[in-house]
């Protein structure tokens, strides 16, 4: 699997990134170098201390952001093209479903303001409620749904315009253990079925170890990349992976990465 997915073409490339922000209290140098290639396929995560930069490098591929240096394309176009082009889907941290909107309600949105037509909508809805295992719940609305089941529907919401790449920001942050394991499992079922590309924000180091097949570690402020690390497992992963020597070495990587990071920043 990695040989494929090393040889295909970049999703993702940044060279030499920074960004700095103007605040009332001064300019804020959130990026600084950050140089980084995705590969078509790849679920790749970034994990980092609290304001390094994870969230708003995600949202400089999303265009919701604009660098102050350096390059950045996504499909080979520039972030906004690749914004109007719907190169991709978004997840935030909270599923930002409409209340009064159900569940098939909230999925339809995006497709509505796309154009497509009604049985268009009805048939994509379908695919993704079953995609996130949640068919059946289409006219429910997210109120009658636990946190986990919200936040499957924000992931159907955005596969449903079929992008190739999926951010996603912390998704799953505020959802207890169990069901953060859960959702784990399901998520790497999803990207097996799917093969989309997937740009994933954690705070979590087990989580970072299970899900991905690279990930990224940044520093704090000014984010900078301290270690890309690629990883061995293999695409089949039982939660019980978890307690294996490979995936406890890839974890003290991890941990010795964000450990180097801050000791860069003394």
């Amino acid at each position: 699997m990695k040989d494929t997915i090393n040889a295909a073409a970049p999703v993702i490339e940044a060279r030499n990134l920074d960004l700095t922000f103007d605040t009332a209290d001064g300019s804020v140098h959130a990026l600084k170098d950050v140089s980084l290639t995705i590969s078509k396929g790849e679920f790749v995560s970034f994990i980092g201390p609290s304001g390094c930069g994870k969230t708003t490098f995600l949202r400089c591929i999303a265009a919701l952001e604009t660098p102050t240096a350096g390059t950045l394309t996504v499909n080979g176009m520039t972030p906004d093209e690749a914004r109007k082009s719907r190169a991709y889907g978004y997840v935030f941290q909270a599923a930002g479903l409409y209340p009064w909107r159900t569940i098939a309600g909230n999925i339809k949105l995006p497709l509505e303001i796309m154009g497509f037509d009604r049985a268009e909508q009805e048939k994509r809805v379908e695919r993704v409620l079953e995609l996130v295992e949640l068919k059946g719940f289409g006219k429910k609305f997210p109120w009658q749904l636990s946190g986990g089941m919200q936040q499957r529907a924000s992931i159907a919401r955005a596969l449903a315009f079929d992008a190739d790449l999926l951010l996603m920001d912390e998704p799953f942050g505020a959802l207890d253990e169990i069901v953060r394991d859960r959702l784990n499992e399901e998520l790497l079922k999803l990207w097996a079925r799917t093969e989309k590309t997937i740009g994933f924000v954690t705070h979590s180091i087990p989580e970072a170890v299970y899900l991905s097949t690279k990930i990224v570690v940044m520093s704090p402020r000014p984010g900078r990349i301290t270690d890309v690390i690629d990883s061995p497992l293999p695409k089949e992963r039982p939660l019980d992976i978890r307690d294996s020597r490979e995936f406890i070495e890839i974890a003290h990587r991890v941990r010795e990465g964000l450990r180097a990071g801050h000791g860069d920043d003394v």
